[in-house]
């Protein structure tokens, strides 16, 4: 699911659209912290649209007003917190996206035999959650993890 199409559908408050359709604008991530979309520090902009997709598929009828992101990147993982407020309310999702996770899941190895996370982040994109759960929730699988799939 594309994240301008999911945005299009979504409740979404227009200030939080706007700061989002501006993120992706900017290829080398959010350096600058708007009122809806806040970044705890500078990210690179495909791996925030990737929390963003995952977020907008798990809740797309959701009317969220702002979103806060605390996260690290590393070469093969994106790993923090989105903290959603809609309704008056703020809930938290904790994330761990790892293309090397996902290449090690389908079984995709490189010539050196170990796991291809450049052909994982490239075929699966935002799919590459290892982990997604609201804290004091119940743990929320990528649809992919839901038809058979063990995810930690």
């Amino acid at each position: 699911m594309p994240l301008l199409a999911a945005l299009d559908r979504s409740p979404a408050a227009d200030s939080l659209k706007t700061e989002i359709r501006a993120l992706l604008a900017q290829p080398f991530g959010p350096a600058r912290s708007g009122s809806a979309l806040r970044c705890a520090r500078s990210m690179p902009a495909v791996k925030v649209e990737r929390v963003l997709t995952m977020l907008f598929s798990e809740l797309p009828d959701l009317p969220i007003e702002a979103l806060e992101i605390d996260a690290r990147a590393g070469c093969s993982d994106f790993t923090g917190h989105v903290a959603v407020t809609a309704l008056g309310t703020t809930r938290v999702f904790e994330f761990v996206w790892d293309c090397r996770w996902r290449a090690a899941e389908e079984g995709m190895l490189d010539h050196w035999g170990e796991p291809d996370q450049i052909r994982a982040a490239r075929e699966f994109g935002w799919r590459c959650f290892a982990h997604w759960a609201e804290r004091g929730g119940q743990e929320q699988l990528p649809r992919s993890s839901r038809e058979g799939r063990a995810v930690s």
